[in-house]
């Protein structure tokens, strides 16, 4: 692990590369986590003395504006985020209009301890996703650490979360806080998980999950399935799913991850029973079915109540709980019921002293809507990230700091 809390920032200019890809409206930011994530890494340089230069992309304004003509590179300033920033840490933060031109160069080398200086969005260079190493060598020169706390783009080789860590010696490039926190709980779920250890993968199709799913099969001893990625499954045993989703080109492969399962001793938990609706849509008529016989004409939005029985009994006698997609379409009201007791019982089990890890964006924001963020082991900010971790790969953004 990197030595971010050890290290004395006094007098040190530490440009560090966060993730304000955050949602804004009609120029408001409508969900500030991601922003209020980076602070206490932000507030530790400013204690020790140091100032703070911050980097980040917001979008993707070269392809977006090639596809819409109407939008311009203003639509995707960081410069809304200014006010917010500088009201969050209690000082006023500067703006460069762009992140290595002779305005930001200077505005850097004038800084003072305590001040801090956003820099424009790095995507509007097309080097940012290019991973192009002059344009991470000119960022690099505006200050004298190098600081990576963006968990959500550490997948990424990307100028900014990983060329420019070669431009710093060994004891001038580091994680920050969130970044040591993310990695930390990844590590120790899939490198020293106490057993037994549960992974509870939702969300759509089977195709986005497999590889996390395969990787699991090494570490885990239960994996619960749920969402609509379930009804692959069912059909590719030959039941009955009526209208519900299903990749017809990935039942060879289900039936192969059950067969990879057996073999290793891994339990395979699929949902008994659905909530059905009869459309997708908010006010559709709903009924209840077992999974293999699921009428025509109804699909399965939600997990049924025989199913939230089973996966919570999993789930509160699991050691380390890992979490990434949801068991329905818990946007709607009628079927979020599912996703809600699967959230009941990985609290229940963390009460319980069992160590959970909740990621990938919709997970996250279940936990959120519920208001249960504060009652598991850690809510990860990196969707893309941390699924690419769990699925065995090295990340650019964190191979940078510790090779």
């Amino acid at each position: 692990m990197s030595s971010f809390t050890t290290h004395n920032f006094s007098g040190e200019k530490a440009l560090i590369r966060v993730d304000f890809n955050v949602p804004i409206k009609d120029g408001k930011i409508t969900d500030d986590t991601r922003i209020r994530a980076a602070l206490p890494t932000i507030r530790k340089v400013l204690q020790d003395g140091g100032s703070v230069i911050l980097m980040s992309h917001w979008g993707r304004p070269l392809k977006d504006i090639e596809k819409k003509p109407h939008l311009t590179l203003a639509d995707f300033s960081l410069k809304p985020i200014v006010a917010h920033l500088s009201q969050l840490i209690g000082t006023d933060v500067q703006f460069a209009e762009d992140c290595i031109s002779d305005e930001a160069t200077q505005k850097a080398a004038a800084l003072q301890p305590g001040q801090v200086l956003l820099l424009e969005n790095l995507r509007y260079h097309k080097e940012e996703e290019k991973g192009d190493a002059a344009f991470a060598e000119k960022l690099s020169k505006l200050g004298d650490v190098y600081v990576n706390d963006a968990f959500g783009t550490a997948h990424r080789a990307h100028a900014s979360t990983a060329v420019i860590a070669q431009f710093f010696p060994a004891g001038k490039k580091m994680f920050g806080l969130l970044m040591e926190g993310e990695v930390k709980a990844a590590e120790q779920v899939l490198h020293s998980a106490q057993k037994p250890f549960t992974a509870i993968i939702g969300g759509a199709k089977v195709s986005d999950k497999i590889m996390i799913i395969e990787n699991l099969l090494e570490k885990a001893t239960d994996i619960i399935i749920g969402g609509g990625m379930a009804y692959t499954f069912f059909k590719a045993q030959g039941g009955h799913i009526g209208n519900s989703l299903c990749e017809d080109d990935r039942l060879e492969m289900a039936l192969d991850l059950l067969s990879k399962a057996k073999a290793k001793g891994v339990c395979i938990h699929l949902p008994q029973d659905s909530i059905l609706a009869d459309k997708f849509a908010a006010d559709a008529n709903t009924s209840s079915a077992i999974n293999q016989e699921i009428p025509e004409g109804w699909m399965g939005l939600d997990i049924g109540q025989m199913a939230v029985d089973s996966f919570s009994k999993v789930i509160k006698d699991s050691k380390t709980i890992l979490w990434n997609g949801p068991m329905g379409v818990f946007e709607m009201d009628k079927f979020q019921h599912g996703t809600k007791a699967i959230a009941d019982a990985v609290v229940a089990a963390t009460h319980n002293g069992a160590f959970s890890l909740v990621g990938g964006g919709d997970s996250v924001a279940a936990v959120n809507k519920f208001n249960l963020a504060d009652k598991v082991s850690y809510v990860s900010t990196g969707g893309g990230a941390m699924l690419e971790f769990f699925e065995g790969k090295e990340l650019p953004g964190i191979a940078a700091i510790k090779n």
